[in-house]
C-alpha cells in the first residue's frame, strides 16, 4: 500500500471511531506514520482528504454501474438484482465508513465538505436511475419513481446498518450476533429487498 492510500486507509479508521472534528491532522499523521507536510502535499486539508476518501469509494461503485448500464446480456430486472447485492454487500462490508457518510451528511456541519459528498454521489444514483427508466420505457416496470426505488433500497440498508442495537432487535438476535459479518443475515437482506422491489417494479 503507497502512503497516500495508507493515509486514507487511516483516516477512514480515524474518522470512523473518533469523528470527523475530533480527529486531528497531526494525530493522523502519526498513526499513518507519515509527518503532516506530507499529509498537506497529497490533499491540502483535512476536508480535502475526506473529499478524497468519498471520490475513491464512490468510483469503484460507478466503474461497477457503468458496466452493468452498458450490459446488454442482462435485463433491467437482472441489472436491478446485482445493484441490490453490489449495495449490500459495499455497505455492510464498510459499515464504520458508511456511518461516517452518513453522519456527515445528516449534520451538514461543512456545507462545502456536505455539497461535494452529494456531487460524487449523484453520478452514481444517475445510473440506477437509468436503468429503471429503461425498464419503464421496454414495458417492463411500473411507471415508477426511480429516484424513491433507490432511496428505499439504500434507506433499508442504511436502517440495520447505522445501529446495531436497532438491527438486533429487529431480527431478534442477541448482542454476542453479528449481522455485519454473518452470510445468511446478508443473504436474507438481500433476499427481502429483491422481493419488496420487484413487487414495486413489475407489471402484473
Amino acid at each position: 500500500m503507497d502512503k497516500r492510500e495508507n493515509i486514507i486507509s487511516v483516516a477512514i479508521e480515524l474518522f470512523a471511531e473518533k469523528g470527523f472534528e475530533a480527529t486531528s491532522i497531526r494525530e493522523l499523521a502519526a498513526k499513518a506514520d507519515v509527518n503532516v507536510a506530507m499529509v498537506n502535499y497529497y490533499f491540502g486539508s483535512k476536508d480535502k482528504l475526506f473529499e478524497a476518501i468519498i471520490e475513491k469509494k464512490a468510483t469503484h461503485m460507478r466503474g461497477k454501474l457503468e458496466e452493468l448500464l452498458a450490459d446488454t446480456s442482462l435485463t433491467e430486472l437482472q441489472k436491478v438484482d446485482v445493484i441490490i447485492e453490489s449495495y449490500v454487500d459495499r455497505i455492510l462490508s464498510q459499515p464504520n465508513y458508511h456511518r461516517l457518510i452518513h453522519q456527515e451528511l445528516l449534520l451538514k456541519q461543512r456545507i462545502s465538505l456536505h455539497d461535494n459528498i452529494t456531487k460524487i454521489f449523484s453520478g452514481n444514483t444517475l445510473m440506477v436511475k437509468a436503468i429503471i427508466e429503461g425498464g419503464i420505457k421496454k414495458g417492463a416496470f411500473k411507471k415508477v419513481d426511480p429516484e424513491m426505488t433507490m432511496a428505499s433500497i439504500i434507506g433499508t440498508i442504511n436502517q440495520v446498518m447505522l445501529s446495531k442495537s436497532m438491527c438486533l432487535m429487529l431480527i431478534d438476535k442477541g448482542e454476542d450476533f453479528d449481522p455485519y459479518t454473518d452470510k445468511a443475515f446478508r443473504k436474507r437482506l438481500e433476499t427481502h429487498l429483491k422481493k419488496m422491489i420487484h413487487a414495486y417494479l413489475l407489471n402484473g
